[in-house]
């Protein structure tokens, strides 16, 4: 009986999460629900209180959500608030799942979509500044992903800056794919891919310092296929161009494996990566690769702690670094366009 109650004294329940997801009642909200409330992304003993927050027009589909995640019984989960009022999804929210935002449709101009996008995002920005927790982690997912997350970095002063990401972990996870299927490793075997830059057609997947494990040990992946021209073209397209053939095949844009790859940010974020290995993250610049300082730009990250660094000290030759300097001029040029929508000028 004692040993009984001393396993009870150390299994302490932990606080629940609030975790934030937006657009919850499209694909990817109806996809990562399920993840979040299952522990994939905050791990099998971390509780949590969902908040799903979608615009007025998809209050009953979100009501259906509600509905499912209640009726799946998950033990994890300690709460669901649905909701199309923007305060009251945001109440003490400590991770942010930005995935709502204004679809690109036919016709529109590309300054269109990036204008309801900005404002929209400056909105949420004011709700997460005034209302969420004071260590609240944002993941803006919904594109224009990298200047989103840039207006609610600029909108939203108070969140310090290191909080405020964009997911190119998808691409990240598709680059590793490519070379798991090309090499016919196992995925899991695959380590050190790095996404460069714009979650866009500009991005720039690195496989330069990508290494695979084997039986005799670590090999680099430059070493293991043969193919350099693969690497310099049919890799890189591939893993830019990969949404839209997703699109093209299924008919709707990558749902499942974008959910997924949103969890594996936030878990590895919140739970640290092993040493010796990085992840692709969309964060704050700092200036580190001449990278100009302040836009929200990918770079290889190790997270440790709870905390991001980037990875610092990689060789770059002159092929990847016209290739992040391509990049970095598309970001450069959507901050300005999206400022112009905003009304105001470049910080």
């Amino acid at each position: 009986m004692m040993i009984v109650y001393m396993c009870n004294l150390l299994n302490v329940e932990k606080e629940p999460v609030r975790v934030l997801v937006t657009g919850a009642a499209g694909n990817i909200g109806y996809s990562i629900v399920p993840m979040i409330a299952r522990g994939i992304m905050l791990g099998p003993d971390q509780p949590v209180i969902l908040h799903l927050l979608d615009i007025a027009s998809a209050s009953e589909a979100l009501e259906g959500v509600k509905m499912e995640i209640l009726d799946a019984v998950f033990p994890l989960l300690q709460g669901v608030i649905a909701t199309t009022d923007v305060v009251e999804a945001c109440k003490d929210v400590n991770i942010a799942i930005m995935i709502g935002g204004f679809p690109r449709k036919e016709g529109m101009e590309r300054k269109d979509v990036m204008s309801k996008n900005v404002t929209i995002y400056k909105a949420q920005a004011s709700a997460l500044e005034q209302y969420a927790a004071e260590d609240c982690k944002v993941l803006v997912i919904a594109n224009p992903a990298n200047t989103n997350a840039l207006v609610l970095k600029e909108f939203a002063p108070s969140i310090p800056e290191k909080n405020i990401t964009c997911l190119t972990r998808l691409d990240h996870n598709r680059a590793l794919g490519q070379i798991a299927e090309k090499l016919n490793f196992p995925v899991s075997n695959v380590k050190n891919v790095i996404i460069w830059g714009n979650h866009s057609s500009t991005q720039y997947p690195d496989i330069n310092h990508a290494a695979v494990s084997t039986n005799s040990g670590d090999r680099p992946v430059r070493d293991l296929v043969t193919d350099h021209q693969w690497m310099k073209n049919e890799f890189v397209t591939t893993v830019q161009q990969r949404g839209a053939a997703v699109i093209k095949a299924r008919k709707q844009s990558s749902a499942l494996s974008a959910a997924s790859a949103a969890c594996d940010h936030i878990r590895d974020w919140v739970l640290g990566i092993p040493k010796g290995t990085w992840v692709s993250m969309g964060v704050c610049s700092d200036g580190s690769y001449g990278i100009p300082p302040g836009l929200i730009y990918s770079f290889p990250v190790t997270c440790e702690k709870g905390e991001w660094k980037i990875i610092q000290g990689l060789r770059i030759d002159e092929f990847s670094r016209s290739k992040m300097d391509e990049t970095a001029r598309e970001l450069v040029e959507e901050k300005a366009l999206a400022y112009s929508c905003l009304n105001v000028s470049d910080r």
